[in-house]
């Protein structure tokens, strides 16, 4: 493979995961606007299964070969994995509800050490000495990027128990959407999935929408939200993770904790200082180390 396509698959796998860290923000934006939870994620979904929808009908109409269809069964996987989609984002905004964004943010990459712990549990295989040394660096880099042992004002212990729980939704969808229905479009997976993360974002807005729903968010926030949360980032990332391979593409994803970090630095002015920006590259060098060829550390325990 030419540089060219691998710098083109670099490019197009970081403005994914930059988009996707500029939903954080947007997020506040709106919560200070006094949008709940509930309308928030309803706005996005809606809009992203409308582009989505959108975009396989293009890809229909503009395909000259038939397009393998989704049988029955692969939707419903589909929809199941996507499921835990919806529960990320209503976890992950309500986590963004009660604390900084450039805290959430380091709760939702605690998916890297999920990841291998259900790897692990599912795969029967014990992690490699790579791996630990990577979850190490992550648990100490979340340690020093939430200035856990200088805050004097505690973290709302609601937004790190949503934080986490985003993070394990997250993870899940990850490893279920990497396993089902792969011979189709990511167009079509994308379709199914946001339809079976809807039924949960929506199911979440009737229980918890006490008062009436402000369609204000529509206009406001929402397209924002469904095109750098549901439709830009798939798009790219399914574009440009074949070319990259997982390992390049995992490193340049990581993208999205660095800016969303930025984001609310420049926009919210959330303070963040410099021992936190350490645990960040901590964070980053532990999923650089996780995803490189280090061949002494690559035998299992």
């Amino acid at each position: 493979m030419s540089k060219n396509s691998i710098l083109k698959g670099v490019v197009l796998v970081g403005l994914g995961a930059t988009s996707y860290g500029m939903l954080a923000t947007f997020v506040k934006l709106a919560y200070q606007e006094h949008y709940t939870t509930a309308e928030v994620t309803s706005s996005q979904f809606i809009f992203g299964i409308l582009g989505v929808l959108i975009i396989n009908m293009f890809q229909k109409a503009k395909s000259k070969q038939a397009i393998v269809k989704a049988t029955p069964r692969n939707s419903i996987q589909l929809m199941l994995a996507g499921s835990s989609l919806g529960m990320t984002s209503v976890f992950y905004y309500l986590c963004v509800k009660y604390i900084d964004v450039s805290i959430a943010i380091v709760l939702l990459m605690q998916t890297v050490w999920m990841g291998v712990l259900l790897e692990w549990f599912l795969e029967k295989r014990a992690p490699s000495l790579q791996k630990i040394i990577a979850v190490i660096i992550v648990l100490l880099g979340t340690i020093l990027a939430t200035n856990l042992l200088n805050n004097t004002t505690p973290i709302d212990w609601r937004g790190i128990l949503w934080g986490l729980l985003a993070a394990s939704s997250f993870t899940t969808t990850m490893f279920t959407a990497n396993r089902v229905a792969r011979g189709i479009s990511s167009a079509q997976r994308s379709l199914y999935m946001l339809l079976g993360g809807a039924i949960i974002v929506f199911a979440f807005a009737l229980y918890t929408q006490t008062t009436p729903f402000n369609f204000s968010i529509f206009l406001k926030w929402g397209i924002f939200l469904a095109l750098f949360g549901t439709i830009i980032p798939p798009m790219l990332l399914n574009a440009g993770f074949p070319i990259t391979g997982i390992g390049l593409g995992s490193i340049v994803s990581a993208l999205e904790l660095p800016v969303s970090v930025m984001m609310a630095f420049i926009i919210l002015n959330e303070k963040v200082i410099a021992i936190q920006w350490f645990g960040i590259i901590l964070i980053l060098a532990a999923i650089v180390i996780m995803n490189i060829n280090i061949p002494f550390l690559k035998k299992r325990q």
